[in-house]
């Protein structure tokens, strides 16, 4: 069930101003009333005065990550629909989104049907079918690749030396695999 009118104060942190632009009017469209900030700061500034009950968090922001947006929205309130966009999924980052107070994480592309989606599918689903296929070297590679830029926050020439592999090499796979 949608939430009423008095209840669609929505939040969208997201550095990318013409994604967010149209994620904006988009959601405005179907009756939310918006704020936009591009990270951590504006946002703690919005959230006071607007009182939000949904957030869409982008995951990789100029200014850090937005997990610690997700921590300080859940931190402000719990009963908050946060919902997490990134371009570059792993399950290192969608576990610690949920852990933080996340009810969704979704990769991208995802469109405003996608989100509004998440921010009804809280619980979580036992029909969701187990596959026996085992995840792909590639796959297990970027994992690892992945989390540890987490790790080193996203510097390029520790987490190549953490990964025991030449700083050109990473740039190489990381270009094959935008991170946004």
């Amino acid at each position: 069930m949608p939430p009423s009118p008095a209840e669609r104060r929505l939040i969208i942190v997201e550095d990318d101003a013409t994604f967010a632009r149209t994620l904006r009017k988009s959601f405005e469209r179907r009756g939310y009333a918006v704020e936009v900030a591009a990270g951590l700061e504006p946002m703690q500034a919005l959230v006071d005065n607007h009182a939000p009950g949904f957030a869409v968090v982008d995951l990789k922001l100029a200014g850090g990550s937005g997990l610690e947006c997700v921590k300080a929205l859940h931190g402000h309130d719990a009963a908050m629909k946060i919902v997490v966009l990134t371009g570059f999924a792993s399950i290192a980052t969608a576990v610690e989104a949920i852990k933080l107070g996340a009810c969704h994480y979704l990769a991208k592309p995802s469109n405003t049907d996608d989100i509004e989606a998440a921010f009804q599918r809280s619980d979580g689903d036992t029909s969701v079918p187990t596959t026996q296929t085992p995840t792909s070297i590639k796959n297990l590679e970027w994992e690892r690749i992945h989390e540890t830029l987490v790790e080193t926050e996203f510097n390029i020439s520790e987490t190549a030396r953490r990964l025991g592999m030449h700083r050109r090499t990473l740039a190489r796979k990381l270009e094959k695999r935008r991170l946004k």
